[in-house]
């Protein structure tokens, strides 16, 4: 790796270049073992070793005692749109705050299972903002609230997390899932796919309550019910052993550069540092309001849009990349991510006043 890219890619994303080194090393030969890490038994010693350090990492790292149960899973955050309301809806009904495009996939296919009723909304404004906390009505008798922490289409993420009203706090955190400390007692559910804090695609992490267990449909279909993964710990079938090593790799740097705490001071004094840079030309708009600015997801645009095409060019030709913003809202967007160093970050603040001072 004699020559690293800024990538600023929403997922897959960027990973701890010290990770990556220990896993090359790993593919070929795992600890003198004479398999590389991806062909380990996922019944063998040496592999329950690293799925079960993954779990206590990520518990140390949460703060989360043992009335939580840590589940490694696949199908993505995609397929936790389907398992919550399999699991915790029961055929009645469900509040959802709609701030994005995942956070309504996620109500819809949550109607196949029960009703669902919009908390709040904010797409009458281009989901440039996530509701205030006033603005969130969850009805009496939801069975759960279901938010979107972070909207990495959008560029929006929840400073605080949305009044409940007593209900279960379901949440899908994929895009800042420890990134930043969480208050696990305001919460019920948090579902993340790792692909962007934590490691590789392919691994998806639930922290549920061990009493929401008792929910869970006698008759769901073995694989979609989170009691048959709670009691198999998670082995029920043969995981994503390449995808859990990786992140297991991550999660322990991320310890090591002192836990969730630090990482929300580098992360917001990353995201401060660009948006500053936006804010010092005139030539910059970023798309989401003041107070709803993702430290994750940073979207933007320029006042003419007939520069997007050089601006992109230019960064790359300047190593940066996965720029430009998602399929469905144009401009731009730069994640940055746990891995994403500042170093990256002050690239791309001195490419973005070149550019403006040679092209604004």
């Amino acid at each position: 790796m004699s020559h690293r890219i800024s990538n600023f890619n929403p997922g897959p994303a960027v990973l701890p270049e010290e990770a990556l080194r220990e896993a090359r090393e790993a593919l070929l030969d795992y600890r003198g073992s004479g398999m590389g890490v991806m062909e380990l038994s996922h019944r063998s010693a040496l592999y329950e070793e690293i799925h079960f350090g993954l779990m206590e990492t990520l518990r140390e790292l949460l703060g989360a005692g043992e009335e939580w149960e840590v589940l490694l899973l696949q199908g993505g955050a995609s397929l936790q749109f389907s398992m919550v309301p399999m699991n915790l809806m029961r055929g009645g009904r469900a509040a959802y705050v709609l701030t994005g495009e995942w956070a309504q996939r996620a109500a819809k296919e949550a109607r196949r299972h029960g009703e669902v009723e919009v908390a709040a909304s904010t797409e009458a404004e281009q989901f440039r903002r996530v509701p205030r906390g006033e603005e969130v009505t969850v009805a009496e008798g939801a069975e759960y609230l279901h938010f979107t922490s972070n909207n990495t289409i959008f560029g929006t993420q929840f400073h605080d997390e949305p009044p409940s009203a007593g209900a279960p706090l379901v949440a899908d955190m994929s895009s800042d899932f420890l990134s930043r400390p969480v208050r696990l007692d305001r919460y019920g559910l948090i579902y993340a796919g790792a692909q962007k804090n934590l490691g590789p695609a392919g691994l998806t992490v639930v922290l549920l309550r061990r009493e929401l267990l008792d929910r869970s449909p006698a008759a769901l279909p073995t694989m979609l019910s989170y009691r048959t993964h709670a009691e198999a710990r998670s082995l029920y079938n043969t995981p994503p052993t390449w995808a859990i090593y990786l992140a297991s790799l991550c999660a322990r740097w991320l310890q090591r550069e002192g836990g969730l705490a630090a990482a929300a001071e580098r992360n917001r004094a990353k995201a401060d540092r660009l948006y500053a840079a936006f804010d010092a030309h005139d030539l910059y708009r970023p798309t989401a309001e003041r107070e709803s600015r993702s430290w994750m997801n940073v979207t933007f645009r320029l006042s003419d849009p007939n520069l997007e095409k050089p601006f992109l060019k230019g960064a790359e030709e300047r190593g940066l990349v996965g720029l430009k913003g998602h399929r469905s809202v144009g401009g731009m967007r730069a994640s940055l991510y746990n891995a994403m160093p500042p170093a990256g970050v002050e690239a791309l603040v001195g490419y973005l006043h070149e550019f403006a001072r040679t092209q604004g």
